[in-house]
C-alpha cells in the first residue's frame, strides 16, 4: 500500500437525547439489520456540521442543530483494509417531519434509553455505537468553536 495514496473515510455521527432517549436508525448492512446513529460520509465541499445535519435529516426526518463535539474516533473494522475516521457531534432536536421519506438503507429511527441501547449490542453496526453514548453520557463535551473551517475564497 502507498501510504501517500491512503485516506481515512471522513463520518459524521449525530448524538440526540431527548427525555432520557437516544435517536438511532435501523438500518441495512451487510445483509442484516443493525443499529447506529444518524452517520454518514462527509460530502465534497460540505463543513461537519453541515454533514451532520443533512444526515440525520436524511436517515430519520429529524431537523437537528449540533451543540457540542462528544468524541473523535480512528477506527479500522477487523478484516476491513478501510479506516473511519468518525467526528461524532451531540445535538439537539428542532423538529420531525413524520412523512419523509428517509434514505433507501433505512428502516425506521427509534429512540432508545442507554439500557436499552446495551440490550441490543449484538445489533450495534459498530463498536463506535455504544462507545459514542457512553461518552455523551459524560457531559465531556468540547465546544464546537474548536472546528475551523478554512475556505480558500482570495479573501485575506
Amino acid at each position: 500500500m502507498h501510504t501517500e495514496l491512503w485516506k481515512p473515510n471522513t463520518v459524521v455521527a449525530a448524538i440526540v437525547e431527548q427525555d432520557g432517549r437516544f435517536l438511532f436508525v435501523e438500518e441495512e448492512a451487510d445483509g442484516r439489520a443493525v443499529f447506529n446513529q444518524p452517520a454518514g460520509h462527509l460530502d465534497p465541499g460540505e463543513t461537519l456540521l453541515d454533514a451532520v445535519r443533512r444526515e440525520t435529516l436524511e436517515e430519520s426526518a429529524w431537523h437537528i442543530e449540533p451543540t457540542g463535539l462528544v468524541g473523535i474516533y480512528l477506527m479500522q473494522p477487523p478484516d476491513s483494509a478501510i479506516t473511519y475516521l468518525r467526528f461524532c457531534f451531540r445535538a439537539k432536536a428542532l423538529h420531525h417531519e413524520p412523512g419523509r421519506k428517509l434514505d433507501k438503507e433505512i428502516i425506521r429511527a427509534v429512540w432508545f434509553t442507554p439500557d436499552e441501547l446495551r440490550a441490543e449490542r449484538a445489533r450495534h453496526r459498530s463498536p463506535l455505537v455504544l462507545r459514542c453514548v457512553e461518552d455523551a453520557l459524560t457531559g465531556a463535551d468540547t465546544p464546537l468553536s474548536l472546528i475551523r473551517d478554512l475556505r480558500f475564497t482570495g479573501a485575506q
